[in-house]
């Protein structure tokens, strides 16, 4: 087997961690999939085999949900409130000791650039631990005023929900553990964690971690496998209380069925086809590099991506040069080389998804701008691209790319609500944004659009304190923010008779 020159510039601990034989986490113990079945992980960057792991599936499962429930029964529920932070914030620590190690597994098994999981992926990971450590003496009820006729003492609680199933996507496979670990951990919860198949092995270090920093046994599970079999078993499994997933629209009607059985509760975050509106004000020297982050970051492969651009007339063909421009700059290559800033599309499956949806465009009139083909013969490589004249009834506005295209469009009016309206018209709700140096304009827009996180000449955040979730088919419920933890308890009402 080949390997490429970025390989052999790791660290010793990430070569290490790649050697080792991968076991699945349960009850503490690090243990073969009951099958015996083991799959391989992919360097999306060259197409090559770096690990194998088990593949759990229905029966492992249940042994990690049974692990869980004993431990949500017993010691962990024991545990104190704030020790349990302290646990939650040795998490993080750790996170940051393994920053480098773990930044280069997230690298091999993702794609994306060295310097983007080292700096943004890991230490927002830990940050969101650290976030939520706090929360973990701060979770409380509240004292209601009654018209009850008599004399009461009511008041409420949050209680953890029990054993939660979260099933996270490969896209962001450390930082959307963390949003979702965290808060799980924060409420006291118990966990059994599937993550994507296409990037499990940060996830499997993380157990390590976990492990270390002293969390008892039973209370995180991890459970590699296949959406079909370990994902929909652990999504219908009766013992489960409550089901986290990110990831397709399509995957989470799926798993809304097969929560039915015993109707455990579910938070989805889904799919976006999220807005970016340039109005004629903009200041496009802001606008241009910040619109081009939003849609090239980590290769398109973001649910809050801006993927669809609505420009004003009369500064449309200044910021679509613009981003035509910078997109042609963008040094696309494996994410372990020096100076890389976008890397390849999770799989050939993925790449040939993009590159469908590109040619689809063009076959329905859309003009490429910039990019529009594959890169080099090794690796799911894409160039940046930006296609102009796309119309709201085109697949490539209308549906989730997840990959590094933009859909520009212009508009000629001062009908806020018309221009909302452009926005809304997509099944999706999850993010947007708006450029304006217009105050006014801004609080109006921010009204009319319909997504759960817009921003205001920014397109985005991923800090720990805001909630991120979507409007319409983009999801249910929020995550991070004190909302997140919202996911993880129920309320119990109390009332005194006195």
């Amino acid at each position: 087997m080949n390997t490429h020159p970025g390989h052999l510039r790791i660290g010793e601990k990430a070569k290490s961690f790649l050697r080792q034989e991968k076991k699945l986490l349960i009850d503490g113990k690090w243990v073969p999939a009951r099958s015996g079945k083991v799959f391989d992980t992919y360097d999306p960057g060259t197409g090559q085999v770096i690990a194998q792991v088990p593949e759990g599936d229905a029966a492992d499962v249940d042994d990690a949900v049974k692990a869980a429930r004993r431990a949500f029964e017993g010691p962990w529920r024991r545990i104190s409130p704030s020790e349990r932070g302290r646990l939650i914030w040795k998490i993080a620590d750790l996170l940051e000791k393994n920053a480098d190690e773990l930044a280069e597994l997230e690298v091999l098994n993702n794609g994306k650039p060295l310097s983007n999981a080292r700096n943004s992926d890991v230490v927002l990971s830990a940050d969101m631990f650290r976030y939520m450590a706090g929360w973990a003496t701060k979770i409380t009820g509240e004292t209601l005023s009654i018209s009850t006729p008599g004399t009461y003492h009511t008041f409420t609680v949050r209680e953890p929900i029990g054993v939660v199933g979260q099933i996270i996507p490969w896209n962001a496979p450390l930082l959307m553990l963390a949003w979702k670990v965290a808060p799980a951990l924060a409420t006291g919860c118990t966990i059994v964690l599937k993550p994507a198949e296409q990037t499990p092995l940060t996830a499997l270090r993380f157990g390590e971690l976990a492990q270390e920093a002293g969390i008892p046994d039973g209370v995180i599970n991890i459970v590699t496998g296949f959406g079909p079999t370990a994902g929909a078993a652990m999504a219908s499994h009766p013992d489960v209380d409550k089901i986290a997933f990110t990831g397709s629209s399509e995957v989470g009607r799926i798993i809304v069925k097969a929560a039915a059985g015993n109707l455990k509760k579910v938070s989805l975050e889904l799919g976006g086809k999220s807005p970016v509106i340039v109005f004629p004000d903009a200041d496009l020297s802001l606008a241009i590099p910040r619109v081009t982050q939003g849609i090239f970051a980590n290769s398109g492969q973001v649910c809050t991506a801006g993927s669809r651009l609505f420009a004003h007339k009369k500064v449309f063909d200044r910021i679509v040069d613009g981003i035509a421009q910078q997109a042609g700059k963008i040094n696309v290559g494996h994410g372990l080389d020096e100076g890389v800033q976008m890397g390849p599309v999770i799989s050939p499956v993925q790449c040939d998804r993009v590159m469908g949806y590109i040619e689809q465009g063009r076959a329905a009139g859309a003009t490429v701008a910039a990019g529009g083909t594959r890169i080099g013969e090794e690796g799911n490589f894409i160039a940046p691209t930006v296609l102009t004249g796309t119309r709201p009834d085109m697949a490539v506005v209308q549906e989730e790319i997840f990959g590094p295209v933009l859909c520009a469009m212009s508009f000629d009016d001062d009908d806020l609500e018309h221009i909302a309206r452009q926005a809304n018209d997509t099944v999706f709700g999850l993010a947007g944004s708006v450029w304006t140096r217009d105050l006014s304009v801004a609080h109006k827009m921010v009204r009319l659009i319909r997504a759960g996180r817009i921003g205001v000449n920014i397109h985005g955040s991923v800090d720990a304190a805001i909630p991120t979730g979507g409007f319409k088919q983009s999801g249910w419920g929020r995550e991070k923010g004190h909302e997140g933890l919202n996911l993880y308890t129920e309320t119990k009402s109390v009332i005194m008779s006195l």
